[in-house]
């Protein structure tokens, strides 16, 4: 393959930042650009591959002849069915987060990727590609630092102040609200470094004037691999005038800590840098989701955010909301099937 020719659909926020990744490596080529509002994808279009096509229909997006993959980038309640047609036009998809609107679709597209040995499924979690978090999970599974013990997080944004009139705002299609949209990215690198899983959460959450969850505070239980506790706390605060990110991953012997998108240690009351390549280091890590999925697709890489990792993230989800809902304790047992 000369290079992979990749669709872009859905051309807000996040359609432009893939766009850009894949302009940008040569090992990919932009066929095709589809939102349903054909302005937003004219804009993508000349911005970024002049000769690319802006179909009508999505269906039009998915025939086109040059199509090798498509990259979705739609509101969750879209991406069920759009990632079966891409399937049933035999492309490549890399999906944006959440992967599905319940439990079942979820499933349903976990049953559809495993099936399916021909193609590449891959979901857009993109603190699994930063080198911080690759790097705290070699440290945990070193076992060095002892075990898990005890796992704190707080993620803060000015996320409510931006999402009024969009799609983000509409509880039937943002599931979750902040903790369901970018709060996702949190507990998903939770599961990915530790590879711990969930066993009782309780939580308290808030609109906050919004019609989707805006301030959610949640503490419970994790479980490791002997099946022992590990408590965690964390706070996803979505009204908040500044973004901010803190994970600590507590071990019998050390602290790993994740703070301002660089990765420190702590032992014996001292907090020192773990120095990564600069290129590697920052949130703005070149290494990302389009990379990872052109690695892929190319065989230079396995998948290391596949379809499956969505799985626990939608359940931990639903146990924080539930549990804010009925003011009591939920186990990942007594969840609803979706």
């Amino acid at each position: 393959m000369d290079s992979l020719g990749c669709v872009i659909v859905g051309c807000g926020r996040m359609g432009l930042a893939h766009a850009e990744r894949l302009a940008a490596d040569p090992r990919a080529s932009l066929v095709g650009f589809f939102d349903s509002d054909s302005a937003m994808a004219t804009r993508l279009r000349d911005q970024f591959a002049t000769s690319a096509q802006v179909p009508e229909t999505i269906e039009e997006a998915f025939a086109l002849p040059d199509a090798d993959a498509v990259v979705i980038c739609t509101p969750t309640s879209l991406h069920a069915s759009q990632v079966e047609s891409a399937a049933n036009r035999h492309l490549h998809v890399l999906c944006e987060k959440p992967l599905g609107a319940s439990r079942d679709e979820i499933l349903d597209l976990i049953a559809l990727s495993q099936s399916r040995s021909d193609l590449h499924f891959m979901l857009g979690y993109q603190r699994r590609f930063w080198a911080i978090y690759q790097r705290m999970k070699s440290e945990i599974e070193s076992e060095q630092w002892g075990r898990v013990v005890a796992v704190t997080a707080v993620n803060s944004e000015r996320w409510q102040q931006t999402i009024a009139g969009s799609w983000r705002n509409d509880p039937d299609i943002n599931y979750g609200g902040f903790l369901g949209d970018a709060g996702s990215h949190r507990l998903d690198s939770i599961f990915y470094v530790t590879g711990l899983r969930l066993a009782d959460v309780s939580a308290r959450s808030s609109k906050a004037g919004s019609n989707v969850e805006i301030v959610t505070l949640v503490h419970g239980d994790l479980r490791d691999a002997s099946d022992r506790e590990v408590p965690f706390s964390l706070s996803f605060v979505g009204n908040s005038s500044t973004f901010h990110e803190e994970l600590f991953i507590h071990c019998e012997k050390a602290d790993l800590i994740v703070r301002d998108f660089q990765l420190w240690i702590g032992r014996d009351d001292h907090v020192e840098l773990i120095t990564l390549p600069p290129h590697e280091s920052g949130r703005q890590s070149s290494c990302n989701p389009v990379r990872g999925f052109l690695d892929l697709v190319t065989g230079a890489a396995e998948n290391i955010s596949p379809f499956e990792c969505a799985l626990p993230v939608f359940d931990m989800t639903a146990a924080i909301l539930e549990s804010a809902r009925s003011r009591s304790e939920a186990s990942f047992d007594k969840l609803p099937a979706s």
